[in-house]
């Protein structure tokens, strides 16, 4: 999911439920990341976004838990 433009929606239509949110700064490059922490009936996964150092868009990463 790197390069798509709404991953957190596209989550969402596939039946994940939004449970949490945080955000943090990054001290490597100073974006904020946005953590969302997402259930679908037992599963649980966390996903990160940020924005591209370059270009346009975000960088998502999905982590099962």
């Amino acid at each position: 999911m790197a390069d798509d433009s709404r991953p957190l929606s596209e989550l969402v239509a596939q039946g994940w439920e939004i449970l949490n949110y945080s955000s943090s700064h990054d001290a490597t490059n100073g974006a904020i990341v946005e953590n969302f922490l997402l259930r679908k009936q037992k599963m649980h996964r966390i996903l990160s976004v940020r924005p591209k150092v370059l270009g346009k868009g975000f960088v998502t990463k999905e982590i099962d838990i």
